[in-house]
Formats: structure tokens, sequence, C-alpha cells
């Protein structure tokens, strides 16, 4: 029993770091790209870029400056996933989630791509932002 206290009591000392570390890991994952229409700020969530054979896949944070009304209530953000083809200049939205609260934890609006359809990007959108992003010009 002595053994366990012993053990617990080393830990007390870096028990908050532990404890505030996913916080700020979290907090250091946005890395913004620009705005779109509205002047709606958009980020790049860094953790989840995937870079494959072919194409790269990541999620793009779109915080709106005003909430956007919509059926049911209003909207306050998006969260975008995209597949990039930096060879060809074309990106695919594979998902959208639109979140009605500010700390993008209620999902009101969701739309999964079941045959992703490539493009080039309509400048000043969020897929055109990625692109711009995720194939940096050589």
């Amino acid at each position: 029993m002595n053994v366990y206290f012993a053990i617990m009591r080393s830990f007390l000392p870096i028990l908050p770091l532990l404890i505030a570390a996913p916080c700020v890991l979290g907090a250091q994952s946005l890395k913004p790209v620009g705005t779109i229409s509205g002047g709606n700020a958009v980020a790049l969530e860094t953790r989840t870029v995937k870079r494959g054979a072919t194409e790269i896949t990541a999620t793009l944070r779109t915080t709106f400056l005003k909430p956007a009304k919509a059926p049911g209530g209003e909207w306050f953000g998006s969260r975008t996933l995209v597949a990039a083809r930096c060879a060809n200049g074309t990106v695919a939205v594979l998902e959208n989630r639109y979140y009605g609260d500010a700390k993008f934890r209620t999902v009101v609006n969701e739309r999964i791509v079941k045959i992703p359809g490539y493009a080039a990007p309509v400048p000043g959108s969020v897929p055109a932002l990625a692109l711009k992003e995720l194939c940096p010009a050589k």
C-alpha cells in the first residue's frame, strides 16, 4: 500500500500538465489559410492532413462571423473534409458538417458524399483554399 502512495505522490506535480496537454495540443492544430465570402475565416486542421500516393485529404474549419440562419436554428460554423489531387489541380468535397454552437460540438446538419466528384474549385471557396494550402506551387 505504501508503494501505491509513493507512486501517486510522484505523479502529483505533473498531473496538471497531463490534464492540460490535450487542450493545448488541440488549440495548436488550426492553421489559418484565408477567408471566404463575408469575411468568414477558414483554418486547416493540421492533425487531419493525410498524404496518399495520388491525393491529400484534410479537414478545414470555417468560423462564421455572424451565425447563418437555417431551418431549425443557426449555424455557427462548418467543417469540410476535402480530397485534393495536386497533379490534376482538382478537389472533391467528401463531407460537410454544420455546427449549432461556436465550439463546434453540436452537429445540426451533415452531408457525406457517396461518390465524390473531382473538379477545379470555384475561386474563393473552401476547396480552393484547400488546394492552395495542400498543393503549393513548385
